[in-house]
């Protein structure tokens, strides 16, 4: 049960920043999978937290970076583009792998001529003033930096030459006409803390239990829990052949039937490792998502 603890009520505790607007719902579902649970306050921006001991707030993943950078924060999901663009001191903790994006600088395919930028004199529109001003030294351009507020895409080819930009899958890009010169990095949601707060024995005791739960659900969702039953002549040949985390469980069947076998796989490997493991001798085999695994 989600627990009535207020912001005041958890002082001392861990102040965890949420992040709201895109990537949000893949961190409350990621949440959701581990066991901790979000519920609405009167206060829509101060949810309650079925985990003792955390004072959630929601705020944009650029004011995240900036609480936890300043210590008004302990520990925060926000895009790893943010902290760079911002270039603060922060430690991270996972790298969620959700919300996957590129930052990228891209102009219309007129001023493009073997994927490079032909023109010499540019205006460049962004969001991350930071990355692209050093993005204009490293490519040695001339160029002059004017701030988007959003929309950066609708820029070029009135008011901006080229735009640097998150992108996901480059269609919001073509639909505008903008092809991509360059990349400047890759980013994801990720989990950081301020590292003032991981020196705090209780804060980092607090912190580490919270990694643990969500690293469980991650883990879980790369792998698969199979079993299967092998005669003992095929025993060794079957547990060889599982990628399983460190070793395989292995049980007598009933009347010395032979072994259930029973491992964590990569559930990218089910598809050449499930008839590899028919041709050893393989039999009866079951493939089922465990929901948390704590390594």
């Amino acid at each position: 049960m989600p627990t009535s603890q207020s912001p005041q009520a958890t002082k001392g505790g861990v102040r965890l920043a949420l992040p709201k607007g895109r990537i949000q719902p893949g961190v409350t579902r990621l949440l959701s999978e581990a066991g901790i649970d979000l519920v609405s306050s009167e206060r829509g921006y101060r949810p309650l937290l079925s985990l003792a001991g955390f004072d959630v707030k929601l705020l944009k993943p650029q004011n995240i970076v900036e609480m936890l950078a300043a210590g008004s924060r302990d520990l925060g999901f926000t895009g790893a583009d943010w902290v760079a663009e911002l270039d603060v001191d922060l430690v991270e903790l996972l790298d969620t792998k959700l919300d996957p994006v590129r930052i990228v600088a891209a102009a219309p395919s007129a001023i493009v001529e073997e994927g490079r930028i032909v023109r010499r004199s540019l205006t460049i529109a962004s969001e991350y003033e930071r990355l692209t001003q050093r993005w204009i030294v490293r490519r040695e351009l001339e160029a002059r930096f004017v701030r988007s507020y959003g929309a950066t895409e609708v820029f070029p080819p009135e008011d901006a030459d080229c735009i640097v930009d998150n992108t996901s899958t480059g269609s919001t890009l073509r639909a505008n006409g903008l092809v991509i010169v360059d990349e400047l990095l890759q980013s994801s949601t990720r989990l950081y803390a301020n590292p003032q707060s991981l020196d705090e024995p209780g804060k980092r005791t607090a912190i580490e239990g919270f990694v643990t739960l969500v690293k469980a659900v991650l883990t879980a969702r790369k792998r698969v829990m199979l079993e299967v039953n092998v005669s003992a002549s095929a025993l060794d040949a079957i547990v060889r052949a599982l990628p399983c985390m460190r070793k395989p469980t292995v049980a007598s069947l009933a009347d010395e039937a032979g072994y259930a076998v029973k491992a964590a796989v990569p559930r990218d490997r089910l598809a050449t490792l499930i008839p590899e493991l028919r041709a050893l001798g393989g039999t009866d085999i079951v493939v089922c998502q465990p929901s948390q695994i704590v390594a």
